[in-house]
């Protein structure tokens, strides 16, 4: 009766198909995203942004795309 995954906000969702993969590859920069199942996103860490699956459908519009924060360098290292 309840049809789960009607929303469209952020979360994890409906997960990537895994086969689906292999096939996609980023918009921008054509090179392959990683999977990350904790967010439900395709991350390209090249370029630091990450992609949205909308129940199961990967989002790749770069405008739709959010820039993750990356590691910063730890500070202190390579100070003279």
């Amino acid at each position: 009766r309840g049809v789960s995954g009607q929303g469209q906000g952020p979360g994890p969702g409906q997960p990537l198909e895994p086969s689906l993969l292999r096939f996609l590859v980023c918009p921008l920069s054509k090179r392959p995203l990683r999977y990350e199942e904790s967010t439900n996103e395709l991350i390209n860490e090249e370029l630091g942004i990450a992609y949205p699956i909308i129940d199961g459908i990967p989002n790749m519009i770069p405008e739709a795309a959010r820039k993750i924060q990356e590691k910063p360098p730890a500070e202190g290292s390579e100070q003279p």
